[in-house]
């Protein structure tokens, strides 16, 4: 059976922003809201607690900013975040060799409005969101990529995983896996080219 190659979005296929086409100053104030003193919300959010539109309407009253404005806004971003077409190029490619799954800490959102916006469905042969799950990739350990192997009847010592998380890449080492960490020296594209020149591995 193939090896799978898991690979995160948010740090290392994009770095886009929700809110970013907003006022300067209305992104202070939503940074503060959601990622000041306690950022629960923004992990209840990311374990599906909340919806979207829960959370704008929550960001729209805090601001004074009528909800149809900051949610066309928040839509709009979410759906024209940019991932380098020749970074999923080079997935397409590995796609002969492994198994691909787009696993990221992320928010309902995603799956409504980036994935199919962009088509990212068909560039991986699955996706795992944990706003749909209720998980983090941490969580137990990292239980939730040996239970994607265990589907894909893949095996963990031949897996790679390529993300800008230290501790994801340390759980992911802790499984057995192999992980390749996204730095600024070291993007997702310097380990796709990697994984493509290395066909023996």
């Amino acid at each position: 059976m193939k090896p799978t190659l898991f690979v995160d979005f948010d740090g290392t296929l994009c770095h886009d922003r929700f809110w970013r086409s907003a006022d300067k100053k209305v992104i202070r104030g939503i940074q503060k809201l959601l990622f000041g003193v306690d950022g629960s919300r923004v992990d209840d959010w990311m374990r599906g607690r909340y919806a979207s539109e829960e959370i704008n309407r929550f960001l729209a009253e805090k601001l004074n900013i009528p909800f149809e404005k900051l949610w066309g806004i928040f839509v709009s971003d979410c759906k024209s975040m940019n991932v380098s077409a020749d970074v999923l190029n080079k997935i397409e490619i590995l796609r002969a060799r492994y198994n691909t799954v787009l696993i990221t800490g992320n928010m309902d959102c995603f799956t409504r409005f980036t994935i199919p916006t962009l088509g990212l469905d068909g560039h991986f042969d699955q996706i795992f969101n944990s706003a749909d799950h209720g998980k983090f990739k941490d969580d137990d350990r990292g239980k939730i990529f040996m239970g994607i192997l265990d589907k894909s009847n893949s095996n963990i010592k031949n897996s790679f995983l390529i993300d800008d998380s230290k501790t994801t890449c340390e759980t992911f080492s802790g499984l057995g896996g192999k992980p390749l960490r996204v730095t600024n020296t070291t993007p997702a594209e310097y380990w796709l080219d990697y994984l493509n020149k290395n066909t023996n591995i």
